[in-house]
């Protein structure tokens, strides 16, 4: 064979030799180009879920925070409703009091009044022997009514009436000075106080003691009242 043959195959040999390499370098080059790519959405993704993972936590945040200063805020305004309700019922049960300070300075009213409030209650004890105190400043009025309600006991219970002490030693607190209902000093506006012989029953028939149970009873209305 021919040295030019000779060399041409040797040449021919390189080029595909070369082209092979190319080839294998194109090949290399775009594998590496998609793992590359492959790669940086990966790392991408994944930055974007630290991302979102990283907003969710705080708007999550941002919401818990938001809830709880609303919940701060409502419990705020419930209390001052309250107070404001509290307020206004306290106003109200220490205007009822003064009022009921005005009571006694009726004689005539008054005394009627007590004797109402003395045959309740020994109908309501339906005791042999009954204690009843009053205010020092109410004696003579109750002493004067004693016959007059055991006459009328008889006549609405038709039984005998019971007997009746009046406990002359111990007496129920005065009104409030100078009319100072808020006063914590003990404090009677009117009525009486009726006890079984034994003590062991006491029935307390005061004009405080009805007020409280009058408030009691209507508290749910007036609230409801207020609030409308």
């Amino acid at each position: 064979m021919k040295d030019a043959d000779v060399s041409r195959q040797i040449q021919q040999m390189i080029r595909f030799i070369r082209q092979e390499a190319e080839e294998k370098a194109n090949e290399i080059s775009v594998a590496a180009e998609e793992e590359f790519n492959i790669e940086k959405l990966q790392l991408l993704e994944a930055e974007k879920r630290k991302i979102r993972q990283e907003y969710d936590r705080k708007a999550k945040q941002i919401d818990v925070r938001r809830k709880i200063e609303y919940s701060t805020q409502l419990n705020a305004s419930r209390i001052k409703v309250l107070q404001a309700q509290d307020d206004a019922i306290n106003s109200m049960k220490d205007a009822a009091r003064k009022a009921l300070l005005r009571v006694s300075n009726d004689k005539k009213v008054y005394r009627k009044l007590i004797k109402d409030m003395i045959v309740q209650g020994l109908l309501r004890l339906r005791e042999p022997s009954v204690l009843i105190r009053c205010r020092e400043g109410d004696r003579k009025i109750v002493e004067s009514l004693l016959e007059e309600v055991k006459k009328e006991y008889t006549e609405k219970s038709k039984v005998q009436a019971p007997n009746i002490t009046l406990d002359d030693r111990v007496f129920l607190p005065p009104p409030p000075k100078n009319g100072a209902v808020d006063s914590h000093e003990p404090s009677c506006s009117g009525g009486v106080v009726l006890a079984s012989e034994d003590g062991k029953i006491v029935l307390e028939n005061t004009l405080d003691a009805r007020l409280d149970v009058i408030f009691r009873q209507k508290l749910p209305e007036v609230r409801k009242h207020l609030l409308s």
